[in-house]
């Protein structure tokens, strides 16, 4: 647990020193999350110790407390930074784009443990960190959606191979807004209680969105709203780059009666590569966290049965972004896996 919280908080502190002071802080901050992170996993021992079974930590989840309050916390530094003078243009962008790295890969990571946890007050908390980055119903569809339908045609954040990045982008927000709130619709039609209609989580994800996006315009000006939605779709991009590149071109059969297999080992890619499993909450030991969704994030496990990543998850993410390279890389690794041709 020390090595969770330091690679997910020691970033927060360079971030927050690049919004209060510039200078060299916001490079510091955008090599901590880049390169330095590269770098650890390149050449430092690959595998973090496996957790013993059944092994609680109870100290996982206050963790996942504190960064959820860090998010909110570093949000508003960031956007009250915009509208300061005394830090250069330059220092600001550099700023923005690592702190919306650290909300890609740190506070979306870590909202999604939360709202998987089994207390209402972290699964608000979660979900309420989704919504702030203008994205709440991913709470909803992750839940409701993936986890349902992860690996076939009907979940919208399964890549079926051949499918680039770009074109995934636009079906799976999309996708991923009408599936969620079905869903919620549906949940909401099979309760023995017509549950108030001010209850429904979409009503609460847009409430958010507004409040965020009206704060932003008030602490900072129109620089602040334009910040803040970059800082949104920054952090979006990389949550959908987290679903793309994770199930990518991995199907679960279909059996007779049209059914499709149980979710196993095999529909999920994984990175063993401990740093980045670190700062991002062991997000990339993945099969796992669909077999066992309430399994907490430091025991999830690596078995020999699950798809590796060639490269990290990040490294994986950025390589997403140039679909030919990405095509060539997964044909390749998908190839290996057993039963490929």
């Amino acid at each position: 647990m020390t090595l969770f919280a330091i690679a997910t908080i020691l970033p927060v502190a360079l971030i927050g020193a690049a919004a209060l002071a510039g200078g060299i802080w916001p490079w510091a901050a955008l090599f901590y999350m880049t390169v330095f992170t590269a770098l650890l996993d390149r050449y430092m021992p690959r595998l973090l110790p496996e957790a013993t079974d059944g092994a609680e930590f109870p100290s996982g989840k206050i963790l996942s407390v504190v960064l959820g309050g860090l998010h909110f916390t570093l949000l508003v530094t960031l956007l009250a930074a915009v509208s300061r003078g005394d830090v250069g243009l330059a220092d600001r962008v550099v700023t923005l784009v690592a702190g919306g790295l650290w909300f890609g890969q740190v506070a979306h990571p870590n909202a999604h443990e939360l709202i998987h946890n089994d207390a209402r007050a972290a699964r608000r908390l979660g979900r309420a960190i989704y919504a702030s980055l203008l994205m709440g119903h991913h709470a909803s569809a992750h839940l409701l959606v993936h986890h349902v339908h992860v690996g076939t045609g009907s979940d919208p954040n399964s890549a079926p191979e051949g499918l680039g990045f770009y074109r995934f982008c636009s079906r799976a927000w999309g996708g991923s807004f009408g599936a969620g709130l079905r869903a919620e619709n549906a949940l909401r039609a099979r309760a023995q209680t017509p549950p108030p209609v001010w209850s429904h989580p979409y009503l609460g994800y847009g409430l958010i969105a507004a409040v965020v996006l009206a704060a932003s315009l008030l602490l900072a000006g129109p620089a602040g709203l334009a910040a803040c939605l970059f800082l949104a779709l920054h952090a979006q991009m990389q949550i959908l780059l987290s679903d793309y590149v994770q199930h990518y071109g991995l199907r679960r059969a279909v059996r007779d009666g049209g059914k499709p297999e149980p979710v196993g080992d095999a529909h999920s890619w994984n990175s063993p590569h401990w740093f980045s499993s670190a700062l991002m909450v062991n997000a990339p030991r993945h099969s796992d966290h669909h077999l066992h969704p309430d399994r907490p994030y430091p025991a999830l496990r690596l078995r020999g049965t699950m798809p590796i990543l060639p490269h990290t998850l990040p490294v994986m993410g950025a390589i997403a972004l140039y679909p030919p390279l990405w095509r060539r890389i997964m044909r390749r690794a998908l190839a290996r896996l057993p039963g490929r041709a």
